[in-house]
């Protein structure tokens, strides 16, 4: 290797601490550790280094083997999603994470000697749990690489050694862009500041990076910077290039590679570590990212600033061949955070806990850097039992087994293995890879004409069909959508059909709809919403609600939709998160009582010549989804006897004597009258309903027409002995009637307050005080309608 570099000086001490110890190497960006170290543990064994993005996995075993003057595949490899270059002879070889997990759970990682872990301080949940699987297995040498000074902790958490380099060989001056020190990374006009800070200090030949939240955004300044830049990029002179996980070959190799061109890189954050972008003079930092964080519960995607780790791991981009300027258009004591919190602090845990159990870890057993929310692991935990992917201590179950390689979303494995037939299963993962690749595949079309087209092309309304023709092969040109995406979307549907022993996707088999979607409700029933029935853009599923998504196609006349896909929108302050609906399959009410979904409630009665009918009702999410009027049976008919008795139609009479009977026993308990010793009933409150409900059943009642043998003298509730019941109702009336009013009597015994409520009669003078009982030491109130006073 003729280039020297800065982590050069720790090889004699690397390769002395690798035979005995577990390693942590801290070192600055640009101190050439991601590739100098595998080569160094390779004069041990066989290495795999894990790199946390796709990118940088292919272009670091790139760099490395041309060093080697190799081609790759041979002594240097890599492997990544749909990809991958190397043999059992390989003796270095790139992986992503996702990767790693996969073949520890197969063999153990049994083929390499020593593990590299790079990029650490990223705080990823799979290489976080990785490391601690690793740990705990005990059977490779680790090493692990922090740009952070967290390297003192994570060398103890090994209980291994730490070794420090010093990274950049050339100055980065720092310069901040901001109205006021304290103010905070902002999104807003995001285009305008870069073609600014690009402007104002920009020199030929020097080669810019710009660190941006997104895709969008990088979209945003690529347009400007052209339009600014038009005669120079026209010429020849100038190459704007975005940078971020789904670019093109081309494009990456643009990026990573020294050109002619003076070159303005526009990068994710993916280009924070790892790679290394030569010519690189100028960063232009905006100090934001999108990262998913916890917000009620659930996982949000949502925008945020950067950690000041991070805002140093940008700047060391810069200073690789010269002096470097880094501009940052945030101010210089902005209160970042410290570093990114870890994922597992963010996230949900039921993938992490679903690879760790395949791999023969139970994720509460294993001993983290940082150690993992409780709440977090019962979630997670609950929803694995209940797709019975992992058992009660843990361990992954055969079903779990199938559904781990499967290189999608837990929810989707669980789906596609819990569908009845081939043409449904074919179907739920066509449209698992449509909705598991990194954007959107289509737009919404706009105007008048693309949408009735649309509207022919796909009758249903339903977006998941869309998706699933798209994927097909069904290309319409009036449709706009992405095509790299798309490709990348049926790759994916590819490996999972071969995987699963499926149909190649040329010859995919026709589904029935709705055979289709009432496995999915079978197999997930929460993933079943019903439209409210006053605000009609939410839907609920019994514990959370959904708003339609500009992106759905879901039809004003449907009432009920399988959604399979949802973006939540961080709510601001305290209020909750806004989450949008954006892959929606309408159902009918209809599909979901086959399933006989939603709780079964009684509402009305009618008695007719015919008989007794109640409306047995299925309410799902506060809707009715089917009605039907029956003959009372079981404990519907007690309580429809119950109802018939209280509005009088059986038994007349009956309620109003109950009713005062129960009220007046429990003031008499609750005043403190009551004596065991003349008292026949316990020392305990009774409910209306409970205590009519006992009667029916000790009479043995199964009809309406039973009621005919009985006269409401059969049903007396012993409560008050006879003796004081008059005296009692003297002090303590239940109702009060003066001339023209009567009123039913409250007693609130803490606060000594009776309450009169108006309950019937024209009196249109308020009562005084001498016209109502006497309620020695208790406040007296009127109350009719919303207006309450003090009777005096």
């Amino acid at each position: 290797m003729s280039i020297s570099l800065p982590i050069d000086s720790l090889k004699a001490d690397f390769l002395e601490c690798l035979t005995h110890s577990h390693l942590v190497v801290s070192a600055e960006t640009g101190s050439g550790k991601s590739t100098r170290l595998p080569v160094w543990s390779a004069e041990n064994g066989r290495v795999l280094v894990v790199e946390p993005r796709r990118v940088a996995c292919r272009s670091l075993a790139e760099f490395v083997a041309s060093e080697k003057n190799e081609k790759v595949g041979e002594s240097v490899g890599y492997a990544i999603r749909f990809d991958n270059t190397f043999s059992d002879d390989t003796q270095v070889v790139f992986v992503t994470p996702g990767v790693a997990l996969r073949w520890l759970s197969e063999d153990g990682l049994a083929g390499f000697t020593t593990i590299i872990i790079d990029e650490f301080h990223e705080r990823r949940w799979d290489t976080d749990l990785l490391l601690a699987m690793l740990k705990q297995k005990d059977s490779h040498r680790l090493v692990v690489t922090s740009a952070t000074l967290d390297s003192e902790r994570l060398a103890a958490y090994l209980q291994g050694e730490c070794l420090n380099a010093k990274g950049r060989n050339f100055q980065v001056a720092v310069e901040h862009i901001a109205s006021d020190s304290r103010n905070m990374p902002d999104v807003r006009h995001i285009e305008s500041k870069v073609k600014e800070a690009v402007l104002t200090r920009y020199e030929a030949h020097q080669d810019i990076l710009v660190f941006l939240p997104g895709r969008k955004e990088i979209a945003q300044c690529l347009s400007t910077l052209k339009q600014t830049f038009r005669e120079q990029v026209e010429l020849g002179l100038l190459d704007i290039i975005p940078l971020h996980a789904s670019v093109s070959d081309d494009e990456r190799h643009r990026a990573l590679t020294e050109s002619d061109k003076q070159r303005i890189i526009l990068a994710t954050n993916v280009a924070e570590t790892s790679l290394t972008i030569p010519g690189v003079t100028l960063i232009v930092d905006t100090g934001l990212e999108r990262r998913t964080h916890q917000r009620n519960g659930r996982t949000v995607l949502g925008l945020h600033a950067i950690s000041k780790a991070s805002a140093e791991q940008r700047k060391g981009r810069a200073g690789r061949v010269t002096d470097g300027l880094c501009v940052r258009l945030f101010g210089k004591a902005a209160p970042l955070e410290l570093i990114t919190p870890p994922e597992m602090h963010r996230e949900e845990l039921v993938e992490p806990m679903l690879a760790a159990a395949c791999c023969g870890y139970p994720l509460d057993s294993l001993d983290f850097v940082d150690t993992v929310p409780e709440k977090s692991l019962l979630i997670a935990k609950d929803k694995l039992l209940q797709m019975q992917a992992i058992d009660d201590e843990g361990k992954a179950t055969d079903h779990g087994q199938i559904l781990y390689p499967l290189p999608i979303d837990t929810l989707f494995a669980h789906l596609i293995t819990a569908m009845p037939d081939k043409a449904s299963r074919e179907a739920m993962v066509d449209l698992a890879a449509s909705l598991s690749v990194y954007q959107r595949i289509w737009q919404m079309p706009s105007g008048e004409e693309a949408p009735e087209k649309l509207a022919q092309w796909e009758t249903k309304h339903c977006d998941a069909m869309a998706l699933i023709k798209l994927l097909r092969g069904s290309e319409p040109e009036w449709l706009t959508f992405d095509k790299e995406v798309l490709a990348e979307a049926r790759m994916l549907s590819e490996q999972m059909r071969e995987a699963l022993e499926l149909p190649a996707l040329e010859v995919a088999s026709s589904v029935k709809r709705d055979e289709w979607l009432l496995a999915v409700m079978k197999a997930a029933p929460e993933l079943t919403f019903v439209r409210r029935q006053k605000r009609r853009q939410a839907l609920g599923n019994g514990y959370s609600e959904v708003s339609t998504g500009r992106d759905s196609r879901f039809p004003e006349s449907a009432e009920a939709a399988v959604v399979f896909d949802q973006f939540a929108l961080p709510g601001k302050g305290v209020k909750q998160n806004l989450v949008l609906a954006t892959c929606m399959a309408p159902v009918t009410f209809a599909l979901m009582n086959q399933l006989g979904m939603g709780e079964e409630v009684y509402g009305e009665t009618q008695v007719s010549d015919q008989g007794c009918l109640v409306e047995k009702q299925s309410v799902y999410a506060g809707r009715v989804i089917h009605s039907d009027w029956v003959a009372p049976q079981g404990a519907s008919a007690q309580d429809t006897f119950i109802d018939m008795i209280l509005d009088g139609s059986i038994l007349p009479g009956l309620s109003e004597k109950v009713t005062a009977d129960i009220h007046q026993w429990n003031l008499y308990l609750a005043l403190g009258n009551y004596q065991s010793d003349v008292c026949s009933r316990a020392a305990e409150p009774v409910d209306v309903r409970e205590w009519l409900g006992e009667q029916i059943e000790a009479l043995g009642v199964e009809s309406t027409e039973d009621f005919d043998l009985f006269t409401n003298d059969d049903i007396i509730f012993d409560g008050i002995p006879e003796w004081e019941r008059a005296d009692f109702d003297q002090a303590y009336p239940y109702k009060v009637s003066l001339t023209d009013l009567t009123m039913r009597i409250e007693y609130h015994i803490p606060r000594k307050l009776v309450l009169a409520i108006h309950e019937s009669g024209n009196r249109k003078a308020d009562p005084k005080r001498w016209e109502l009982p006497r309620w020695q030491g208790w406040k007296v109130q009127y109350r009719k309608a919303s207006r309450t006073i003090d009777v005096r």
